[in-house]
Protein backbone atom coordinates (compact mmCIF):
# COMPACT_ATOMS: atom_id res chain seq x y z
CA UNK A 1 0.00 0.00 0.00
CA UNK A 2 0.94 3.12 -0.49
CA UNK A 3 2.72 5.51 2.12
CA UNK A 4 1.05 8.76 3.72
CA UNK A 5 3.13 12.11 2.42
CA UNK A 6 4.48 14.33 5.03
CA UNK A 7 6.94 14.29 8.05
CA UNK A 8 7.67 11.92 10.48
CA UNK A 9 5.45 13.86 12.95
CA UNK A 10 2.44 13.88 10.72
CA UNK A 11 2.89 9.96 9.55
CA UNK A 12 0.63 8.59 12.38
CA UNK A 13 -1.40 5.34 11.86
CA UNK A 14 -3.19 5.68 8.90
CA UNK A 15 -6.91 7.60 9.80
CA UNK A 16 -5.41 8.52 13.11
CA UNK A 17 -4.36 12.31 11.85
CA UNK A 18 -5.99 15.51 12.94
CA UNK A 19 -5.86 19.11 12.39
CA UNK A 20 -2.84 20.05 14.94
CA UNK A 21 -3.22 22.45 17.84
CA UNK A 22 -7.42 21.80 17.13
CA UNK A 23 -9.85 20.86 19.81
CA UNK A 24 -12.03 17.81 18.65
CA UNK A 25 -15.77 17.97 18.17
CA UNK A 26 -15.94 15.49 21.18
CA UNK A 27 -13.96 18.25 23.24
CA UNK A 28 -16.06 21.49 21.58
CA UNK A 29 -19.53 19.79 22.29
CA UNK A 30 -18.31 18.67 25.98
CA UNK A 31 -17.94 22.26 26.99
CA UNK A 32 -21.74 23.13 26.34
CA UNK A 33 -23.97 24.16 28.91
CA UNK A 34 -26.80 21.84 27.95
CA UNK A 35 -24.79 18.78 27.64
CA UNK A 36 -25.16 16.33 24.45
CA UNK A 37 -27.64 13.07 24.97
CA UNK A 38 -25.38 9.84 24.13
CA UNK A 39 -25.94 9.64 20.58
CA UNK A 40 -23.79 12.97 19.82
CA UNK A 41 -21.16 11.59 22.31
CA UNK A 42 -20.20 8.48 20.27
CA UNK A 43 -17.50 7.99 17.82
CA UNK A 44 -17.25 5.36 15.56
CA UNK A 45 -14.26 6.11 12.87
CA UNK A 46 -12.50 3.06 10.95
CA UNK A 47 -9.89 3.15 8.29
CA UNK A 48 -10.94 1.77 4.85
CA UNK A 49 -7.76 2.04 3.13
CA UNK A 50 -6.26 4.61 0.57
CA UNK A 51 -6.69 3.44 -2.80
CA UNK A 52 -7.69 5.96 -5.69
CA UNK A 53 -11.48 5.52 -6.73
CA UNK A 54 -11.91 4.88 -10.21
CA UNK A 55 -13.86 7.41 -11.89
CA UNK A 56 -15.20 5.22 -14.78
CA UNK A 57 -18.71 4.53 -12.06
CA UNK A 58 -19.00 8.68 -13.06
CA UNK A 59 -18.49 8.36 -16.64
CA UNK A 60 -19.99 4.93 -17.80
CA UNK A 61 -23.42 4.15 -19.52
CA UNK A 62 -22.84 0.68 -18.83
CA UNK A 63 -22.36 1.29 -14.81
CA UNK A 64 -25.23 2.99 -14.73
CA UNK A 65 -27.15 0.62 -16.22
CA UNK A 66 -25.36 -1.99 -13.65
CA UNK A 67 -26.92 0.60 -10.59
CA UNK A 68 -30.18 -0.01 -12.29
CA UNK A 69 -30.17 -4.04 -12.44
CA UNK A 70 -28.19 -4.72 -9.14
CA UNK A 71 -27.87 -1.47 -6.68
CA UNK A 72 -31.64 -0.22 -7.03
CA UNK A 73 -33.49 -2.77 -6.35
CA UNK A 74 -32.31 -4.34 -3.73
CA UNK A 75 -31.80 -1.62 -1.15
CA UNK A 76 -34.15 0.41 1.11
CA UNK A 77 -35.40 3.60 0.21
CA UNK A 78 -37.45 6.48 1.47
CA UNK A 79 -40.34 7.06 -0.84
CA UNK A 80 -42.35 9.71 0.88
CA UNK A 81 -43.25 10.79 4.21
CA UNK A 82 -46.07 9.16 6.27
CA UNK A 83 -47.47 13.22 5.99
CA UNK A 84 -48.11 12.56 2.66
CA UNK A 85 -50.60 9.69 2.71
CA UNK A 86 -52.17 10.74 6.34
CA UNK A 87 -55.40 9.45 5.32
CA UNK A 88 -56.77 5.63 4.08
CA UNK A 89 -57.00 6.01 0.03
CA UNK A 90 -54.24 8.87 0.08
CA UNK A 91 -50.87 7.64 -2.52
CA UNK A 92 -47.70 8.95 -3.73
CA UNK A 93 -45.70 7.99 -6.92
CA UNK A 94 -42.41 7.43 -6.06
CA UNK A 95 -39.93 6.65 -8.74
CA UNK A 96 -36.39 5.74 -9.35
CA UNK A 97 -34.73 5.49 -12.43
CA UNK A 98 -37.46 3.14 -14.60
CA UNK A 99 -39.14 1.85 -11.84
CA UNK A 100 -42.03 3.81 -10.71
CA UNK A 101 -44.39 2.94 -7.49
CA UNK A 102 -47.48 3.49 -5.96
CA UNK A 103 -47.34 4.10 -2.12
CA UNK A 104 -50.64 3.74 -0.54
CA UNK A 105 -52.07 4.07 2.68
CA UNK A 106 -54.99 0.79 2.38
CA UNK A 107 -55.96 0.35 6.19
CA UNK A 108 -54.85 3.50 9.37
CA UNK A 109 -52.00 0.98 9.98
CA UNK A 110 -50.59 -0.30 6.73
CA UNK A 111 -48.93 0.80 3.94
CA UNK A 112 -48.23 -0.72 1.02
CA UNK A 113 -46.36 0.11 -2.65
CA UNK A 114 -47.76 -1.07 -5.55
CA UNK A 115 -45.81 -1.02 -9.11
CA UNK A 116 -46.96 1.44 -11.07
CA UNK A 117 -48.68 -0.24 -14.56
CA UNK A 118 -51.82 -1.87 -15.55
CA UNK A 119 -51.47 -5.48 -15.44
CA UNK A 120 -52.73 -5.56 -19.21
CA UNK A 121 -50.77 -3.63 -21.76
CA UNK A 122 -47.95 -1.67 -19.16
CA UNK A 123 -49.89 1.97 -18.64
CA UNK A 124 -48.97 3.76 -15.84
CA UNK A 125 -51.80 4.09 -13.19
CA UNK A 126 -50.54 6.78 -11.99
CA UNK A 127 -48.89 9.82 -13.09
CA UNK A 128 -45.29 10.27 -11.54
CA UNK A 129 -44.94 13.31 -9.57
CA UNK A 130 -48.72 12.53 -8.68
CA UNK A 131 -50.47 12.21 -5.21
CA UNK A 132 -54.04 12.33 -4.17
CA UNK A 133 -56.86 10.46 -2.59
CA UNK A 134 -58.66 7.90 -4.56
CA UNK A 135 -60.15 4.67 -3.47
CA UNK A 136 -59.25 2.73 -6.75
CA UNK A 137 -56.43 2.57 -9.41
CA UNK A 138 -58.25 2.58 -12.76
CA UNK A 139 -56.05 2.42 -15.89
CA UNK A 140 -56.89 5.77 -18.15
CA UNK A 141 -55.93 3.29 -21.34
CA UNK A 142 -58.60 0.80 -21.03
CA UNK A 143 -60.47 0.91 -17.62
CA UNK A 144 -59.14 -1.76 -15.67
CA UNK A 145 -59.07 -1.47 -12.16
CA UNK A 146 -57.94 -2.53 -8.68
CA UNK A 147 -59.20 -2.20 -5.17
CA UNK A 148 -56.73 -0.52 -2.59
CA UNK A 149 -55.59 -3.58 -1.14
CA UNK A 150 -54.61 -4.27 -4.81
CA UNK A 151 -57.18 -6.92 -6.13
CA UNK A 152 -58.44 -6.92 -8.89
CA UNK A 153 -61.80 -4.47 -8.99
CA UNK A 154 -63.10 -4.68 -12.73
CA UNK A 155 -61.91 -6.05 -16.27
CA UNK A 156 -63.42 -4.33 -18.93
CA UNK A 157 -65.05 -7.24 -21.51
CA UNK A 158 -64.11 -9.91 -19.21
CA UNK A 159 -65.48 -12.43 -21.69
CA UNK A 160 -62.23 -11.87 -23.88
CA UNK A 161 -60.33 -12.54 -21.28
CA UNK A 162 -61.08 -16.14 -20.09
CA UNK A 163 -57.24 -16.60 -19.45
CA UNK A 164 -57.02 -13.93 -16.79
CA UNK A 165 -58.34 -14.85 -13.19
CA UNK A 166 -59.78 -11.63 -11.64
CA UNK A 167 -59.47 -12.94 -8.28
CA UNK A 168 -55.85 -13.56 -8.63
CA UNK A 169 -54.97 -11.03 -11.20
CA UNK A 170 -53.52 -8.44 -8.22
CA UNK A 171 -51.41 -5.90 -8.09
CA UNK A 172 -47.66 -6.62 -7.61
CA UNK A 173 -46.00 -5.09 -4.51
CA UNK A 174 -42.59 -4.74 -2.93
CA UNK A 175 -41.72 -4.64 0.45
CA UNK A 176 -42.54 -1.21 2.86
CA UNK A 177 -41.24 -0.73 6.18
CA UNK A 178 -41.64 3.06 8.26
CA UNK A 179 -39.16 4.65 10.20
CA UNK A 180 -38.92 7.80 11.80
CA UNK A 181 -42.47 9.40 9.52
CA UNK A 182 -40.70 7.94 6.69
CA UNK A 183 -41.91 4.60 4.16
CA UNK A 184 -38.94 2.91 3.07
CA UNK A 185 -39.58 0.61 -0.18
CA UNK A 186 -37.51 -2.35 -1.07
CA UNK A 187 -38.00 -4.08 -4.16
CA UNK A 188 -35.68 -7.11 -3.12
CA UNK A 189 -38.08 -9.62 -1.20
CA UNK A 190 -34.66 -11.14 0.30
CA UNK A 191 -33.54 -8.21 1.45
CA UNK A 192 -32.92 -8.05 4.90
CA UNK A 193 -35.43 -6.03 7.45
CA UNK A 194 -34.41 -2.43 7.34
CA UNK A 195 -33.28 -2.28 11.09
CA UNK A 196 -30.64 -5.06 10.39
CA UNK A 197 -29.76 -3.45 6.82
CA UNK A 198 -29.33 0.46 8.92
CA UNK A 199 -28.03 -1.47 11.84
CA UNK A 200 -28.09 -1.45 15.61
CA UNK A 201 -26.41 1.61 16.35
CA UNK A 202 -27.75 3.85 13.92
CA UNK A 203 -31.14 2.52 14.28
CA UNK A 204 -30.87 3.88 18.14
CA UNK A 205 -29.70 6.94 16.87
CA UNK A 206 -32.80 7.68 14.60
CA UNK A 207 -35.11 6.27 17.41
CA UNK A 208 -33.61 8.58 19.47
CA UNK A 209 -34.41 11.12 17.40
CA UNK A 210 -38.61 11.23 16.95
CA UNK A 211 -38.39 12.53 13.24
CA UNK A 212 -42.30 10.93 13.07
CA UNK A 213 -42.62 14.09 15.23
CA UNK A 214 -41.64 16.67 12.44
CA UNK A 215 -43.39 18.05 9.45
CA UNK A 216 -42.24 19.57 5.90
CA UNK A 217 -42.57 23.22 6.14
CA UNK A 218 -39.96 23.33 2.91
CA UNK A 219 -39.50 21.53 0.08
CA UNK A 220 -36.77 22.40 -2.54
CA UNK A 221 -36.24 20.14 -5.98
CA UNK A 222 -33.79 20.86 -8.81
CA UNK A 223 -31.36 18.98 -11.49
CA UNK A 224 -27.38 18.62 -10.69
CA UNK A 225 -25.20 18.93 -13.38
CA UNK A 226 -23.08 15.34 -12.31
CA UNK A 227 -23.75 11.93 -11.35
CA UNK A 228 -25.92 10.92 -8.27
CA UNK A 229 -22.93 9.62 -6.50
CA UNK A 230 -20.88 12.83 -7.37
CA UNK A 231 -23.86 15.27 -5.99
CA UNK A 232 -23.87 12.65 -2.82
CA UNK A 233 -20.16 12.97 -2.32
CA UNK A 234 -19.98 16.62 -2.46
CA UNK A 235 -22.17 17.06 0.96
CA UNK A 236 -20.35 14.41 2.51
CA UNK A 237 -17.60 16.55 4.57
CA UNK A 238 -16.53 19.57 5.52
CA UNK A 239 -13.08 19.90 3.82
CA UNK A 240 -14.60 21.91 1.31
CA UNK A 241 -15.99 24.55 3.41
CA UNK A 242 -12.53 26.99 3.76
CA UNK A 243 -12.59 27.18 -0.61
CA UNK A 244 -16.08 26.58 -1.82
CA UNK A 245 -18.51 28.42 1.54
CA UNK A 246 -15.90 31.12 2.84
CA UNK A 247 -19.13 33.20 3.93
CA UNK A 248 -19.45 30.01 6.75
CA UNK A 249 -15.82 28.99 7.19
CA UNK A 250 -15.09 31.53 10.30
CA UNK A 251 -18.01 30.23 11.53
CA UNK A 252 -17.85 26.88 10.72
CA UNK A 253 -15.08 24.12 12.27
CA UNK A 254 -14.72 22.74 8.96
CA UNK A 255 -11.38 20.75 9.93
CA UNK A 256 -12.56 20.10 13.38
CA UNK A 257 -15.51 17.69 12.20
CA UNK A 258 -15.63 14.48 13.61
CA UNK A 259 -16.62 11.50 10.74
CA UNK A 260 -17.97 7.74 11.93
CA UNK A 261 -19.32 4.87 9.90
CA UNK A 262 -22.03 2.31 11.18
CA UNK A 263 -21.74 -1.21 9.58
CA UNK A 264 -22.07 -1.35 5.66
CA UNK A 265 -25.00 1.12 5.51
CA UNK A 266 -24.43 4.26 7.80
CA UNK A 267 -22.13 7.22 7.58
CA UNK A 268 -22.41 10.37 9.41
CA UNK A 269 -20.27 13.83 10.38
CA UNK A 270 -20.97 16.34 12.70
CA UNK A 271 -19.41 19.78 12.61
CA UNK A 272 -19.78 22.32 15.35
CA UNK A 273 -21.30 25.40 14.76
CA UNK A 274 -20.58 28.94 16.51
CA UNK A 275 -16.56 27.89 16.32
CA UNK A 276 -14.23 29.58 14.41
CA UNK A 277 -12.43 27.40 11.96
CA UNK A 278 -8.87 26.31 12.36
CA UNK A 279 -7.95 27.73 9.16
CA UNK A 280 -8.69 31.09 10.43
CA UNK A 281 -7.22 31.14 14.28
CA UNK A 282 -5.97 34.19 15.51
CA UNK A 283 -7.58 36.00 12.66
CA UNK A 284 -11.25 36.52 14.71
CA UNK A 285 -12.65 37.56 17.64
CA UNK A 286 -15.72 35.34 19.10
CA UNK A 287 -18.21 38.50 18.57
CA UNK A 288 -16.76 38.11 14.90
CA UNK A 289 -18.26 34.73 14.97
CA UNK A 290 -21.54 36.03 16.01
CA UNK A 291 -21.85 38.41 13.47
CA UNK A 292 -20.77 36.49 10.48
CA UNK A 293 -23.09 32.88 11.71
CA UNK A 294 -25.12 31.42 8.44
CA UNK A 295 -27.67 28.67 9.26
CA UNK A 296 -30.73 27.36 6.90
CA UNK A 297 -33.58 28.19 9.12
CA UNK A 298 -31.95 32.15 10.28
CA UNK A 299 -35.88 33.43 9.54
CA UNK A 300 -36.42 31.87 13.09
CA UNK A 301 -33.55 34.53 14.38
CA UNK A 302 -35.60 37.69 13.57
CA UNK A 303 -34.32 40.58 13.98
CA UNK A 304 -32.54 39.51 17.64
CA UNK A 305 -29.61 41.02 18.82
CA UNK A 306 -26.47 39.29 18.11
CA UNK A 307 -24.40 41.30 20.86
CA UNK A 308 -22.17 39.02 22.46
CA UNK A 309 -22.29 39.16 26.61
CA UNK A 310 -19.02 40.13 28.13
CA UNK A 311 -16.73 37.39 28.38
CA UNK A 312 -18.98 34.79 26.49
CA UNK A 313 -18.73 32.60 23.68
CA UNK A 314 -20.04 32.73 20.30
CA UNK A 315 -21.05 29.23 20.54
CA UNK A 316 -22.82 29.57 23.31
CA UNK A 317 -24.79 32.84 23.28
CA UNK A 318 -25.97 31.32 19.80
CA UNK A 319 -27.36 28.35 21.79
CA UNK A 320 -29.20 30.30 24.16
CA UNK A 321 -30.83 32.66 21.47
CA UNK A 322 -31.60 29.90 19.26
CA UNK A 323 -33.61 28.04 22.20
CA UNK A 324 -36.16 30.61 22.77
CA UNK A 325 -36.05 31.72 18.87
CA UNK A 326 -36.65 28.50 18.15
CA UNK A 327 -39.69 27.45 20.22
CA UNK A 328 -41.25 30.82 19.66
CA UNK A 329 -40.78 30.43 15.92
CA UNK A 330 -42.14 26.57 15.64
CA UNK A 331 -44.63 26.73 18.99
CA UNK A 332 -42.60 23.37 20.73
CA UNK A 333 -40.51 22.92 23.75
CA UNK A 334 -36.66 22.60 23.34
CA UNK A 335 -35.85 22.82 26.67
CA UNK A 336 -34.65 19.37 26.68
CA UNK A 337 -32.74 19.61 23.60
CA UNK A 338 -28.92 20.07 24.23
CA UNK A 339 -26.91 22.98 22.75
CA UNK A 340 -24.91 20.88 20.24
CA UNK A 341 -28.46 19.50 18.55
CA UNK A 342 -29.44 23.09 18.14
CA UNK A 343 -26.29 24.49 16.84
CA UNK A 344 -24.64 21.79 15.01
CA UNK A 345 -24.49 20.06 11.71
CA UNK A 346 -25.60 16.50 12.21
CA UNK A 347 -25.81 14.60 9.02
CA UNK A 348 -26.20 11.23 8.86
CA UNK A 349 -26.50 9.17 4.95
CA UNK A 350 -28.25 6.10 4.79
CA UNK A 351 -27.52 4.10 1.35
CA UNK A 352 -28.04 4.47 -1.17
CA UNK A 353 -29.33 7.77 -1.55
CA UNK A 354 -30.58 9.78 1.82
CA UNK A 355 -28.97 12.68 4.04
CA UNK A 356 -30.86 12.65 7.69
CA UNK A 357 -29.85 16.59 9.24
CA UNK A 358 -31.42 15.68 12.81
CA UNK A 359 -30.95 18.94 14.45
CA UNK A 360 -32.67 21.87 14.65
CA UNK A 361 -30.98 24.78 12.98
CA UNK A 362 -30.25 22.17 9.81
CA UNK A 363 -33.23 20.17 10.11
CA UNK A 364 -33.56 18.67 6.53
CA UNK A 365 -33.44 15.50 4.73
CA UNK A 366 -31.52 15.08 0.73
CA UNK A 367 -32.50 12.47 -1.38
CA UNK A 368 -30.64 11.98 -4.36
CA UNK A 369 -31.88 10.21 -7.33
CA UNK A 370 -29.99 9.14 -10.79
CA UNK A 371 -31.78 11.24 -13.85
CA UNK A 372 -32.89 7.57 -15.32
CA UNK A 373 -32.11 9.83 -19.20
CA UNK A 374 -28.41 10.99 -18.84
CA UNK A 375 -26.08 9.16 -16.03
CA UNK A 376 -23.89 13.07 -15.60
CA UNK A 377 -27.40 14.64 -14.20
CA UNK A 378 -28.43 13.85 -10.58
CA UNK A 379 -32.46 14.67 -9.40
CA UNK A 380 -32.14 16.63 -6.04
CA UNK A 381 -34.42 17.36 -3.42
CA UNK A 382 -33.91 18.80 0.19
CA UNK A 383 -36.66 18.55 2.75
CA UNK A 384 -36.98 21.03 5.64
CA UNK A 385 -38.62 19.32 8.97
CA UNK A 386 -40.02 21.27 11.57
CA UNK A 387 -41.40 20.06 14.91
CA UNK A 388 -44.94 19.67 15.19
CA UNK A 389 -46.82 22.36 17.20
CA UNK A 390 -47.22 22.21 20.99
CA UNK A 391 -51.07 21.51 20.10
CA UNK A 392 -50.65 18.72 17.96
CA UNK A 393 -51.85 19.77 14.57
CA UNK A 394 -49.68 19.03 11.88
CA UNK A 395 -49.72 20.74 9.47
CA UNK A 396 -50.37 19.46 5.75
CA UNK A 397 -46.26 19.27 4.43
CA UNK A 398 -45.45 21.63 1.78
CA UNK A 399 -45.82 21.35 -2.07
CA UNK A 400 -42.44 20.81 -4.05
CA UNK A 401 -41.18 24.10 -5.50
CA UNK A 402 -38.94 22.74 -8.40
CA UNK A 403 -36.86 24.49 -10.19
CA UNK A 404 -35.33 24.83 -13.74
CA UNK A 405 -31.78 23.75 -14.31
CA UNK A 406 -30.73 27.56 -15.30
CA UNK A 407 -32.77 28.44 -11.41
CA UNK A 408 -30.40 29.50 -8.04
CA UNK A 409 -31.81 28.14 -5.27
CA UNK A 410 -32.12 31.69 -3.90
CA UNK A 411 -35.04 31.64 -6.22
CA UNK A 412 -37.17 29.10 -4.22
CA UNK A 413 -39.80 29.87 -1.87
CA UNK A 414 -39.28 29.17 1.64
CA UNK A 415 -35.65 28.86 1.37
CA UNK A 416 -33.29 30.71 3.33
CA UNK A 417 -31.58 32.56 0.85
CA UNK A 418 -28.23 32.40 2.42
CA UNK A 419 -28.30 28.58 2.70
CA UNK A 420 -29.47 28.63 -0.58
CA UNK A 421 -26.21 30.21 -1.90
CA UNK A 422 -24.44 27.57 -0.69
CA UNK A 423 -26.28 25.46 -2.86
CA UNK A 424 -25.91 27.39 -5.26
CA UNK A 425 -22.02 27.05 -4.69
CA UNK A 426 -21.91 23.18 -4.49
CA UNK A 427 -23.75 23.39 -7.75
CA UNK A 428 -21.23 25.58 -10.13
CA UNK A 429 -18.07 22.56 -8.35
CA UNK A 430 -20.00 19.74 -9.67
CA UNK A 431 -20.35 21.23 -13.34
CA UNK A 432 -16.39 21.38 -13.29
CA UNK A 433 -16.08 17.97 -10.99
CA UNK A 434 -17.79 16.21 -13.85
CA UNK A 435 -16.28 17.89 -16.86
CA UNK A 436 -13.01 17.56 -15.29
CA UNK A 437 -13.47 13.80 -14.33
CA UNK A 438 -14.20 13.39 -18.21
CA UNK A 439 -11.04 15.42 -18.89
CA UNK A 440 -8.45 14.01 -16.84
CA UNK A 441 -5.82 11.28 -17.79
CA UNK A 442 -5.59 10.54 -14.06
CA UNK A 443 -8.63 7.74 -13.92
CA UNK A 444 -8.95 7.54 -9.97
CA UNK A 445 -9.91 9.86 -7.12
CA UNK A 446 -7.54 10.39 -4.27
CA UNK A 447 -9.33 10.92 -0.84
CA UNK A 448 -8.25 12.26 2.78
CA UNK A 449 -8.02 9.12 5.82
CA UNK A 450 -10.51 10.85 7.89
CA UNK A 451 -12.44 13.66 6.51
CA UNK A 452 -13.07 11.96 3.37
CA UNK A 453 -13.89 9.09 4.94
CA UNK A 454 -17.34 8.93 4.33
CA UNK A 455 -16.87 8.75 0.56
CA UNK A 456 -14.93 6.46 0.11
CA UNK A 457 -17.27 4.18 2.92
CA UNK A 458 -20.60 5.23 0.10
CA UNK A 459 -18.26 3.66 -2.63
CA UNK A 460 -17.30 0.31 -0.62
CA UNK A 461 -21.33 -0.07 -0.73
CA UNK A 462 -21.47 0.78 -4.53
CA UNK A 463 -18.70 -1.93 -5.09
CA UNK A 464 -20.63 -4.30 -3.19
CA UNK A 465 -24.01 -3.60 -5.51
CA UNK A 466 -22.77 -3.38 -8.99
CA UNK A 467 -18.98 -4.80 -8.68
CA UNK A 468 -16.10 -3.49 -9.45
CA UNK A 469 -16.07 -4.85 -12.56
CA UNK A 470 -18.79 -5.24 -15.95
Amino acid sequence: MNKPIGTEAQNLARGAARYPGAPSTQEIIASDRVKAPGWVCSESYEFLGDEDISTDRYTEVAYAEREFERLWPHTWQFACREEHIPEVGDYHVYDIGRHSFIVTRVAANEVRAYYNACLHRGTKLRASGTEGNTTEFKCSFHGWSWNLDGSQKELLCPWDFPHVDIATNKLPQVRVELLGGFVFINMDPDAPTLADYIGPAAMAHIREWKLEDRYIYCHVAKRLPANWKLSIAAFMEAYHVLDTHPQVSVTNADANSQYDVYGEHVNRFISPLGVLSPHHYGKYTEQDIMDQFTLGDSSALGDATRTLPEGGTARQAMADMFRGMFEKATNTDLGGVSDAELLDCFSYTLFPNIFLFPGISLPMVYRFRPDPRDHRWTLYEVLFLRPVPLDGKRPYPAEPVRLTDEQSFTEAEGMDPGFGAILDQDTDNLILQQEGIEASAKRGLTLGNYQEIRIRHFERAVDRYVGTKG
